[in-house]
């Protein structure tokens, strides 16, 4: 039998029968795999926008390109995103292949926002406890916010807030009460104090607030990013299955096949989470904001119940928001922060996410390096005979393209193979293969580099893109498996010796994948 490449902890730990012999059976002194299998999104901003700083974050394992809609205009994320290319470009160069980084664009949805301060989108003020602070919707504030008096996108605001409403900002980090309604604006008491960024989300619980889920703003940024081919949109505050359908249909009349992931930051998306599941193509947890809508310490419930039903709908599941927070100034991690990423990873997540760490931060290859230590370790520590027991049982009936994705898994746990190569052309037979979670990487190789780019965010999947022409179908199946097999030994996961299993199709062209090899 092969030699076991994929180390991570003791392996028989992986299979013991109840989850308390797999815990005892951990090891601090185990050597985590040579491949990370989570994926990692970042969010580019001021602070690694560069090219060159760009190129280093996709050296050290980002995946996904955020773009967030809440902040900068069209022409500010148009040059991102082609530094963003620019770097992708330089990068596979070096390598000597394509590097499918992914494109996504977050939506600024149906949220309250400040304004931005006088020093400009970087700036921050300070607030103190017990100081009086004024907000207003008028707009010629908008640009000009500071200690005494910021702007505050809600129409009518002195009409919708009454005295005594609490009112938090930046996520909770700052709060308000409203002491006076004014003419035009009202009048604070600041509770608890803090650093003031631009553009922060305002929350104001129990004030109703009738904002729509999808904004005329929201249409024109997601007509942008089509325009710009975006891999994906990130569509946030989705209430209903109707929110993703909107946005959906925008793309299906421009002919582009961008994806739809939905956010779940909100009661109103809670509370309609199995129907926004079916609907969108991957689902991403917004811990800041939906710790605002309910209480705090019903989040991590939130989180493990969301990344589950996500699991057993094999669809992507991204959890994000304040992983890496206390990075965004220093070089490293708090320890509740390092366990709060493994303990995503533990529950499931496929990937997780960078926000203001690398946006704004000082360290945003830091942070990137930390996400990535901290998420191959926690692979070593899921307990893999209960989930893919549990992931495969679920399935009642199956066609043959899962059926496939079942075996392949099930044979690379028996043969401890390094890797899954799974040849696809649309990418649903390597996006069922992570569904089942196999411990080594599923090396999916493609021809077509959207479907590379948009697989990214799936655990486990490692896309690679092949670029040769072989006219005999045969020959071009055995060509494009070999290519697999020799990115996995380029890389240092697959050596001479070792178990691959191999999953193709019968004939050319997608919904053909019934046949698994084991070399």
């Amino acid at each position: 039998m092969a030699t076991f490449r994929n180390p991570l902890l003791k392996k028989e730990s992986r299979y013991d029968l109840t989850f308390l012999n797999h815990s005892c059976d951990l090891n601090i002194h185990s050597q985590p795999a040579p491949v990370r299998l989570t994926g990692i999104v970042c969010t580019i901003g001021p602070a690694c926008r560069d090219p060159a700083v760009l190129e280093k974050m996709m050296e050290t394992g980002m995946n996904v390109a955020r773009l967030n809609f809440s902040h900068g205009t069209h022409q500010y994320h148009k040059e991102t995103i082609r530094n963003i290319r620019t770097a992708v470009e330089s990068f596979s160069n070096k390598l000597g292949t394509i590097h499918p980084i992914a494109i996504a664009l977050d939506t600024k949805g149906p949220e309250i926002r400040t304004g931005v301060l006088e020093g400009g989108i970087s700036a921050e003020v300070e607030l103190e406890e017990g100081d009086l602070i004024e907000l207003t919707s008028n707009k010629s504030y908008y640009q000009n916010g500071n200690s005494k008096r910021i702007y505050v996108g809600l129409e009518n605001l002195h009409k919708t807030v009454p005295v005594d409403t609490k009112i938090f900002i930046d996520d909770g980090q700052i709060g308000l009460k409203c002491t006076d309604v004014l003419e035009n604006s009202i009048r604070c008491k600041i509770e608890n104090g803090g650093s003031l960024g631009s553009s922060k989300g305002v929350h104001i619980p129990g004030v109703p607030i009738d904002l729509p889920s999808v904004s005329a703003k929201d249409i024109d940024d997601i007509k942008f990013g089509i325009d710009q081919d975006a891999d994906m949109i990130f569509v946030s505050f989705a209430r209903d299955a109707n929110t993703v359908a909107q946005i959906q249909e925008l793309i299906h009349k421009s002919g582009k096949q961008t994806k739809v992931i939905a956010k779940i930051e909100n009661v109103a998306g809670m509370e309609n989470m199995d129907q926004i599941i079916e609907a969108a193509d991957g689902i991403l947890i917004d811990r800041g904001d939906l710790g605002m809508a309910i209480p705090m310490n019903k989040v991590f419930l939130a989180q493990k119940m969301i990344i589950a039903k996500c699991n057993r709908a094999g669809k992507p599941i991204i959890c994000a928001t304040q992983m890496l927070e206390s990075m965004t100034y220093k070089p490293r991690p708090t320890r509740a922060e390092s366990s709060d990423v493994a303990n995503a990873v533990l529950d499931g997540a496929d990937c997780v996410m960078l926000s203001g760490e690398t946006a704004k931060g000082y360290y945003p290859l830091e942070c990137v390096q930390v996400m990535s230590d901290i998420s191959r370790e926690a692979e070593g520590a899921i307990w893999q005979k209960q989930l893919f027991e549990d992931l495969s049982n679920e399935i009642r009936t199956t066609d043959n393209a899962h059926t496939i994705a079942i075996a392949a898994v099930a044979a690379s746990i028996k043969n401890l193979a390094s890797a899954i190569v799974v040849l696809t052309t649309s990418g649903r037979s390597a996006h069922l293969i992570s569904k089942y979670r196999p411990l080594c990487p599923i090396i999916a190789v493609t021809k077509s580099s959207l479907i590379a780019r948009q697989s990214v965010i799936f655990r486990g999947i490692i896309p690679v893109i092949y670029e040769g022409i072989v006219e005999d179908w045969i020959e071009d199946v055995n060509s494009q498996v070999e290519y697999g097999i020799n990115y996995g030994k380029k890389n240092g996961f697959i050596h001479a010796g070792d178990s691959v299993i191999i999953v193709s199709g019968w004939r050319e062209g997608k919904g053909y994948t019934n046949t698994m090899r084991i070399l």
